[in-house]
């Protein structure tokens, strides 16, 4: 300000307006503490530290998203997704494994039934069947065990036990499909309370709300939402993809065991 005035002050030295300027320079930098100086020349700095202060009290950090998400979740929600989410991966895994054509039709199972058949070995066959835990093991014991009242009753015993183990297999199957019914429900429900508790803050606001009160309703409507859909999108497709590898996989089921016991067809009560 010093070299300002006294630039100003050479270049207007022969006249009286230089002189003033001169004057008024001087006195402006020893009055630095007046309200008038800090509007003329020390406004902008005053202005910049006041804006640097604000800027450094309000400009928000950065947060994980993790951790977003699990401030906008809330503790009740974030169990609640994860016991399904767990409890999805534990289906997935267990009925993947039942779904395997090696646990459903055993080929050393197929192979030693057909040996002992074509051996006369009814009994062998029959204590074979009986011993294996599979769904086709199930099935053949029990037409073999019904052989002896005739072909026909041998037929249906089948079809009763096909029928009971497929029920079992689409029961626990089936509570896929319930996690990806209840989750986007769940979403829902968080959508709907965050969206009220967004609205709670306009309503009992004395003056404009806050963005960041406003924010924290609508992340919560909007993280279970998505967490909700997360969950239901995976659960949904591989409950379908499962279920039609279980329904092919009983197709061949009654295929091989009605062609495993076909030849009973007409022996009747003499088989026994």
């Amino acid at each position: 300000m010093y070299a300002i005035a006294i630039v100003r002050a050479k270049s207007s030295a022969s006249s009286i307006v230089g002189v003033l300027v001169l004057t008024i320079a001087l006195g402006s930098c020893l009055a630095t503490s007046s309200p008038a100086v800090a509007q003329d020349d020390g406004a902008p700095a005053a202005a910049d530290k006041g804006n640097t202060a604000t800027n450094a009290n309000t400009v928000p950090q950065k947060k994980n998203y993790l951790t977003w998400a699990y401030e906008s979740l809330g503790l009740g929600y974030s169990l609640i997704f994860l016991a399904l989410s767990f409890t999805l991966v534990a289906l997935f895994v267990m009925n993947l494994l039942q779904a395997r054509r090696e646990t459903v039709l055993p080929t050393e199972l197929i192979e030693g039934f057909e040996a002992h058949l074509n051996a006369k070995q009814f009994q062998e066959a029959y204590e074979l069947a009986s011993a294996d835990e599979s769904f086709l093991g199930k099935v053949l014991s029990a037409g073999l065990g019904k052989v002896s009242k005739g072909y026909d009753q041998s037929i249906e015993a089948m079809q009763e036990v096909g029928e009971d183990e497929t029920m079992k297999l689409e029961h626990r199957l089936s509570y896929m499909a319930l996690i990806g019914s209840i989750s986007p429900m769940i979403g829902l429900l968080g959508t709907v309370q965050g969206m009220i508790a967004s609205f709670n803050v306009i309503a009992t606001a004395t003056g404009a709300p806050k963005p960041s009160e406003l924010a924290e309703g609508i992340s919560t409507a909007l993280f279970t939402t998505l967490i909700g859909l997360a969950v239901a999108i995976p659960a949904i497709a591989a409950y379908n993809i499962l279920r039609n590898r279980i329904d092919r996989l009983v197709l061949e089921v009654g295929i091989v065991s009605e062609g495993l016991m076909s030849r009973f067809q007409t022996a009747g009560k003499k088989t026994a």
